[in-house]
């Protein structure tokens, strides 16, 4: 299912009459996000930990504990404090730490809270870094060993002996734990079909089995391999031998997933309202810009072209548009025929859902029975 999806698939109810341009959380789609991911991981006998860099929202993520995830999972230090402080009982801070002061705060709120605390190490540096954190509060704290499986970004390569050396120094240090394998196979937002990205989520698990099968012959115990991103756990079946699951763009889903065709329209739960302000002959434009849509073309800057699919709020048009380009405060969006009238309102569905809340303070949930309710972004801002 594409953007030439059937105009219906991405009609919703009329908006609420809310100052614009603003977030739209529709909670029926967003429920059935939230239950469909514990279902997958329940049905594969993993646990889930998802992500909460796509809302940063105390709210869903409460509610995603309630459904039966085993815990959270964040970007940054304080990002993760966050979550912390409001009582979530286990937190993996899926963040590579070089100083130990990046994370005296949150180990400081760990100890006196009990919270289970993960972090991630791919070098030696970040190991004493942990550490020394670690010993400074007198507390023992979980670190995997975060593997490159293909991004290219952060870990080491699951064939690179210096993953058996980092393995042995996380589990002889004093004051840490040798927590497991982790890895991040956002490379799968780059796939044409969904066969590559079985193809991706294979490759993973075999690497990081392989891994766990030298690590254990060399009497290092691996207890977890952990995974995290939604075209693998959504668009392709959870190979065994993984534990553990991290998704996070799952719970709203966008244009992105679109593209890669693990999700259909009526799937998305996260939309834009914007306002209809003028007219030339190409375009009408909008007042939702790049300080609203965000300018990403998806995540790991994966997509196409334009910015996100936009449609009548009313229904009134019975076709879909394509922003096309933005400026700060306005979006650009091409019209062949008859553009929305002036100050009527369009529903946008843009390219990456994660990169939009972040730049909300406040979101709108549009419940079940109709009404409006905000939904506070509790981490924006948290960069630190």
């Amino acid at each position: 299912m594409t953007d030439a999806a059937p105009i219906a698939a991405f009609l919703r109810p009329v908006p609420a009459d809310l100052p614009t341009p603003y977030v739209e959380i529709d909670e029926d789609r967003l429920t059935r996000n939230l239950r469909g991911m514990q279902a997958r991981a329940m049905a594969a006998g993993v646990t889930l930990r998802p992500h909460i860099k796509t809302h940063k929202c105390l709210a869903i993520a409460r509610r995603q504990l309630e459904l039966g995830a085993v815990g959270v999972t964040a970007s940054k230090p304080e990002e993760a404090l966050v979550f912390v402080e409001a009582g979530i009982p286990s937190v993996t801070l899926a963040y590579p730490i070089v100083r130990p002061q990046s994370i005296d705060r949150l180990v400081q709120s760990v100890k006196s809270r009990g919270t289970e605390l993960f972090l991630i190490a791919a070098s030696e540096v970040g190991i004493e870094a942990i550490g020394a954190a670690a010993e400074a509060h007198g507390v023992r704290l979980g670190v995997f060993l975060k593997i490159d499986v293909g991004l290219g970004r952060v870990g080491v390569k699951p064939s690179d002996p210096r993953a058996l050396v980092l393995a042995e120094s996380i589990s002889r240090h004093p004051h840490l734990i040798f927590a497991g394998l982790l890895s991040h196979a956002g490379h799968s937002y780059g796939s044409k079909i969904l066969e590559e990205i079985s193809k991706i989520a294979d490759a993973e698990a075999a690497a990081l089995a392989e891994l766990a099968r030298r690590l254990r012959q060399s009497g290092v115990d691996v207890s977890r391999i952990s995974v995290g991103a939604t075209p693998t756990c959504l668009g392709a079946a959870i190979p065994e031998g993984v534990t553990e699951i991290r998704p996070g763009n799952y719970a709203f889903l966008d244009r992105t997933a679109l593209r890669l065709g693990i999700s259909t329209p009526d799937d998305i739960s996260l939309s834009v309202i914007a306002t209809v302000v003028a007219h030339n002959d190409k375009h009408f434009i909008i007042d939702a810009g790049s300080k609203s849509l965000s300018s990403d073309l998806g995540a790991h800057g994966s997509g196409g072209s334009g910015f996100g699919v936009a449609v009548s709020a009313d229904g009134a048009y019975a076709e879909t548009f394509e922003v096309e380009r933005l400026s700060e405060e306005h979006g650009f969006v091409r019209f062949s025929n008859t553009p929305p009238t002036i100050g009527s309102r369009v529903r946008i569905f843009p390219n990456h859902a994660c990169a939009v809340v972040a730049q909300f303070d406040s979101v709108t949930l549009r419940q079940s029975d109709g009404r409006a309710a905000a939904l506070r972004i509790d981490a924006r801002g948290r960069q630190t």
